[in-house]
């Protein structure tokens, strides 16, 4: 499942460094189209990957694809974290501790909404896979 979070993130991950500057560097974020647009790309790679992972469950005979779709499409939350965390190495410089702290729940907080965006996002897409393929076989 880590395996396949990368390609979501790889999606997203320079528009979500410009993102972190204008939020911690209290900079004017400009580029919502670009941000649009790799947010559809985003979603495109989400989903195809998770059907992917969905169709080889399938065709290995295991029919438990509800939380694995799920989990599949949200492991690039894990990358977006670990991201926030390399950004906070290497870009910021804080004056005390608690502004650490309080980067970490931001960073923790966006993590796991992109967790649940992206898993609903595989989710549904795999559902929708899932509906098409049974709907066409014929039982007599």
């Amino acid at each position: 499942m880590l395996l396949v979070g990368v390609l979501p993130f790889g999606a997203i991950f320079v528009e979500l460094y410009f993102v972190l500057n204008s939020i911690w560097f209290s900079r004017v974020y400009y580029m919502f189209g670009f941000l649009f647009l790799c947010y559809g790309l985003m979603i495109c790679t989400a989903a195809c990957v998770t059907v992917l992972i969905v169709y080889f469950l399938l065709c290995a005979e295991n029919y438990h694809w509800q939380w694995r779709s799920f989990c599949t499409a949200g492991a690039s939350a894990a990358y977006v974290f670990a991201y926030c965390l390399l950004y906070w190495v290497r870009a910021l410089r804080f004056g005390s501790w608690t502004v650490g702290v309080l980067y970490l729940g931001y960073s923790a907080l966006i993590s796991g909404l992109f967790f649940v965006l992206s898993g609903t996002i595989g989710f549904f897409a795999s559902w929708l896979f899932v509906t098409k393929i049974y709907s066409s076989i014929k039982i007599d």
